[in-house]
């Protein structure tokens, strides 16, 4: 069912860059600890939402920029060339899947967190919710094959 209760959306902090998608369609959601989120975000962990790229909306043009994660794949983060809000990155191997940075929603009240990845390279500062699931680095080869699967639909 697609209605407007279902609909999200979100911003860059200018306002250059918006998107919207349905809730529905999240595959999950997660806080990763890992070194990259947090220099990218500038914290202890970024909170990003898995979503098929083809059920996001986005408006404006991204800018990116590419590393490499520690698992090998090379990581694209695209954020607004204006203000430079990080909105969403995707694994260029696996470009079927955004993750939407949770921060830029402009109504996140109804996240859910299903893990945390990388917690071995959590801060004191900014430790891991134990009471979910924690992965010390990527989830298994099975869970991303899960993921990918879900994005098909």
């Amino acid at each position: 069912m697609n209605n407007e209760n279902n609909i999200s959306s979100g911003r860059c902090q200018c306002g250059d860059i918006s998107f919207t998608f349905d809730k529905s369609k999240i595959i999950s959601t997660h806080h990763c600890h890992c070194k990259d989120c947090q220099r990218a975000t500038g914290s202890g962990k970024a909170t990003i939402l898995f979503i098929a790229k083809k059920y996001v909306d986005l408006k404006g043009k991204l800018k990116f920029y590419e590393s490499k994660g520690s698992s090998g794949s090379h990581v694209r983060r695209g954020f607004c060339p204006n203000c430079g809000s990080g909105i969403l990155s995707y694994a260029k191997e696996f470009s079927r899947i955004f993750y939407i940075k949770a921060g830029v929603l402009d109504d996140s009240s109804w996240i859910k967190v299903d893990s945390n990845f990388f917690t071995k390279s959590a801060s004191d500062w900014s430790k891991p919710d134990k009471s979910i699931k924690c992965f010390e680095g990527n989830p298994s080869l099975l869970s991303g094959l899960k993921t990918i699967i879900k994005s098909l639909k």
